[in-house]
């Protein structure tokens, strides 16, 4: 039987529910990142054709870069998906998923943009920029 995991936002506006293995958790310091959670996202990612929205239209898209978006919920602000374009698989915040999740971290990238008020204490590979 195939891993399902659902999760929302903080209201409950947004729900999703995904299907398959996700990736591990990946730390991002980056300062859009940094600027919408105040610290830095933690987010794992599941292929397109095995994530189910409900209240998809309580998510607004913002375009952050020439390349992606962030989706949060217009109801209470809580940041849910990055979406680079052209791939087909969808970023999640860790965080909005539903206990127990079996998750666990990976790795830090952009750990050159993070930011001064906090050190990455832990033993997980670090990256300046990304690790593509």
């Amino acid at each position: 039987m195939a891993e399902e995991h659902t999760g929302s936002c903080n209201c409950g506006a947004v729900r999703f529910h995904t299907r398959g293995r996700l990736r591990e958790v990946i730390a991002c310091h980056c300062s859009q990142c940094r600027k919408q959670t105040g610290l830095y996202y933690a987010a794992t990612n599941v292929l397109d054709a095995d994530l189910g929205i409900q209240g998809a239209d309580a998510i607004t898209w913002y375009r952050s870069s020439p390349q992606a978006c962030r989706g949060f919920c217009k109801t209470c602000g809580s940041a849910l998906f990055w979406k680079m374009d052209g791939l087909d698989y969808t970023s999640i915040m860790a965080g909005a998923f539903d206990p127990p999740t079996g998750l666990a971290f990976g790795y830090h990238i952009f750990c050159a943009d993070k930011g001064d008020f906090y050190e990455i204490n832990d033993s997980l590979p670090r990256f300046a920029q990304s690790n593509a």
